[in-house]
């Protein structure tokens, strides 16, 4: 048995799969460009062998361990570390095994398809997962990672990424792309800017996240001007270290385009902490705006995420902390709440803002339009629980006819999980191209043009979008 079927998501007609053959073929191999990744820098700076299977799989990937939470597993039973230092499984083996015994919950999912590609292009695994199996898959997977073969940076080679951009808080001191830099390696690893936990006043310890980021740059940040500065002047710094992009997580997409006597009495009571919830989103959206600015200054792409009420299981978030697998989609606006940026900035054609939802209602009637329109506007197509086929799929169809192809920015992966890059990208490339199959066998494209528009979503999109 393979893990891993050759015309895996390619269409079932016989006549359009033999074009997505060809078309996938074309595309299988181009080099990998990530410009929207959560992979940790040290990795690459330390390029030390990963510790087990259970470190590497499960404890840092929120797609595994949400499902298992969901049916009861514990979070403390996968090794998943609390705030206040509680005991935790520390077993790895038994981790796996935990793991293992489950993975039938991931049965129809991406995760799955994610997991088996790579368990089979990668440790030449060809059972499936499962409790019959896991010590098999365990003592394969650490005796692969224990050799040089499957260091970080070979294997940023072995999986042809050309470029890879890493997400830090402008509190970070980018020590681990300082290493990076000056070791000589020549693997494109770059960060970006991502100002939340000093933009967003419900972000906890806003108030000293402040301080301490005027203590960083020189700047007073308890004045209006002396905070924008210090944007202006960290932005410069991550731009040092190959930062080509600004990346924001807001709740909502509300912008805003105060005046600058309002903007600094609004200022001036969230940093005090007595602001209303309605001040906190007002400041956000004039924040997504001034970034917008400082992007027309200097030429970083803005990435906007809305629509995530992140951290809804309260009782998770105050023992396990931030980002651990219960951000929950809201309905988003698009419309009516970028129209203050848009007025502003929405006609610059040097300017590349990159939007992304939560919230497929909004891909056919409202980004679609927009990014079919603005000179400004990309459509990024996917994040989160729609990173996957029927995601993708649905992305192409609610947004080709209004903003086309060249209008979005490629596959970005939004990943915590190093090893399912290249298994995202060839999910990517697989869907594409058998959409772009079908417009072939319908006349809609010729099957030259499906060639250069396959090539240009695998890789060209991204490249160009990200200026990397």
């Amino acid at each position: 048995m393979s893990l891993v079927h050759p015309d895996r998501l390619l269409p079932a007609d016989p006549a359009t799969r033999d074009v997505a053959r060809r078309l996938y073929a074309a595309v299988r191999d181009l080099p990998i460009v990530s410009p929207h990744g959560h992979t940790d820098p040290a990795w690459y700076a330390l390029d030390e062998a990963f510790p087990d299977p259970a470190k590497l799989f499960v404890v840092p990937d929120h797609y595994i361990y949400r499902m298992l939470y969901s049916q009861g597993v514990k979070l403390e039973d996968l090794g998943i570390p609390t705030r206040d230092g509680a005991a935790v499984e520390t077993d790895p083996r038994t981790i796996w095994r935990r793991f293992a015994g489950h993975y039938h919950l991931f049965r129809g999912t991406p995760t799955r398809f994610w997991l088996d590609h790579t368990f089979g292009t990668l440790f030449d695994l060809d059972v499936r997962l499962s409790a019959e199996t896991a010590d098999l898959y365990y003592d394969r997977i650490a005796e692969r990672l224990a050799t040089p073969a499957f260091r970080p940076r070979a294997l940023f080679e072995r999986f042809k990424i050309e470029a890879i951009a890493t997400t830090e808080s402008p509190l970070d001191d980018l020590k681990y792309h300082r290493i990076v830099r000056d070791s000589g390696w020549t693997g494109k690893v770059v960060t970006a800017y991502r100002p939340d936990p000093v933009v967003d006043p419900d972000f906890e310890g806003f108030a000293d996240n402040v301080k301490a980021f005027g203590a960083l740059t020189g700047e007073d940040t308890s004045t209006w001007a002396g905070y924008l500065a210090a944007h202006r002047t960290r932005r410069a710094y991550f731009r040092a270290f190959g930062a080509t992009s600004t990346d924001h997580g807001h709740p909502t997409a509300a912008t805003a385009d105060l005046s600058k006597a309002d903007a600094e009495a609004l200022y001036a009571k969230v940093i005090s902490g007595k602001h209303t919830a309605a001040e906190a989103e007002l400041f956000r959206a004039q924040m997504l705006t001034e970034m917008a600015g400082m992007s027309v200054e200097d030429g970083m792409v803005l990435q906007i995420h809305p629509g995530s009420f992140r951290n809804y299981n309260k009782p998770v978030f105050e023992r396990f902390g931030r980002d651990k697998g219960c951000d929950i989609p809201t309905a988003t606006d698009y419309v009516k709440a970028l129209k203050p940026l848009l007025d502003r900035y929405g006609n610059e054609r040097d300017l590349t803002i990159i939007l992304f939802t939560l919230d497929e209602t909004s891909y056919s009637r409202e980004l679609a339009p927009l990014a079919g329109h603005f000179p400004a506007l990309k459509l990024g197509p996917a994040w989160w629980f729609f990173d996957s086929p029927e995601g993708m799929r649905r992305f192409r169809e609610l947004t080709t006819e209004t903003a086309g192809f060249y209008n979005t920015v490629g596959f970005n992966d939004d990943t915590r999980a190093y090893l399912s890059i290249p298994a995202r990208h060839d999910m990517a490339r697989r869907v594409d191209c058998g959409y772009l199959a079908e417009l072939v066998v319908k006349h809609q494209i010729g099957e030259d043009e499906a060639f250069e528009v396959a090539h240009d979503l695998a890789y060209r999109l991204a490249r160009q979008a990200y200026k990397l």
